[in-house]
């Protein structure tokens, strides 16, 4: 797995509007209605990180969830975090539905 550059990274994030790159990690956050929509979206994406054996940082207070993408292997973003956060923007966008 490669480490991306940061111009790749700041390429790739014009496909991510929600995600931001600092500390060598992707960011982001969502604000759902309740606790319990938030543990759901939670679930949906912990499946798709087990699917791709690639897990983030997160922390949830009641009806928010921040999340941290990095691959520790490289010290910093590959693909794949780009991968997991593109899936994960889909499973919060179908909880919004």
């Amino acid at each position: 797995m490669k480490k991306l550059t940061d111009f790749e990274i700041e390429k790739k994030l014009e496909n991510l509007p929600d995600w931001d790159f600092y500390d060598d990690a992707l960011h982001t956050d969502f604000e759902f209605d309740n606790f319990k929509d938030c543990m759901s979206a939670m679930n949906r994406i912990a499946f798709e990180c087990e699917a791709l054996n690639h897990h983030p940082e997160w922390t949830n207070i009641y009806n928010t969830l921040d999340i941290k993408l990095t691959t520790h292997d490289v010290d910093g973003v590959t693909d794949l975090d780009f991968k997991l956060a593109k899936a994960i923007n889909i499973i919060v966008e179908v909880e919004d539905i």
